[in-house]
């Protein structure tokens, strides 16, 4: 078995993480912010080929539009934060990992929860990367 690939970020070093998520997804609200249904619009921080498509993956930060949710948070443009993804990935130590739906959480731009509660799983990649998921969080896999 070949090395694990590991992306630097900043001083911060991140495992790759199979990209499952792509401009116009529809992820699942898993938070209780009042929206119901998300549209990715683009990915944060993405640098690519011109006329490619942005893909992201788990503990990535995304612009999203909210497609279906409470009237004061519809057609808003928000950030939101990847927490599950259907696509497998493989951690470090070779376990492969995948979850039932694709889902995100709406966060301001400094990564905090706009909800008080996260329901469902929460993957230990966004957790760690983003440290105040994990206070909101009911379970971390």
């Amino acid at each position: 078995m070949g090395k694990a690939r590991i992306r630097r970020s900043g001083a911060l070093y991140l495992p790759y993480i199979t990209k499952g998520i792509q401009n116009e997804t529809v992820l699942k609200c898993s938070d209780n912010s009042g929206g119901k249904f998300l549209r990715v619009i683009s990915v944060i921080g993405y640098k690519g080929r011109l006329n490619k498509i942005p893909k992201a993956s788990i503990g990535q930060m995304v612009v999203v539009s909210v497609i279906k949710g409470s009237p004061e948070l519809r057609r808003q443009v928000v950030r939101a934060i990847i927490i599950r993804q259907k696509k497998a990935y493989r951690r470090p130590n070779g376990q492969w990992v995948k979850f039932e739906d694709n889902a995100a959480v709406i966060v301001n731009p400094n990564g905090d929860p706009k909800g008080s509660e996260i329901r469902g799983a929460v993957a230990k990649e966004a957790a760690e990367r983003w440290p105040r998921l994990s206070a909101v969080a009911s379970m971390v896999v």
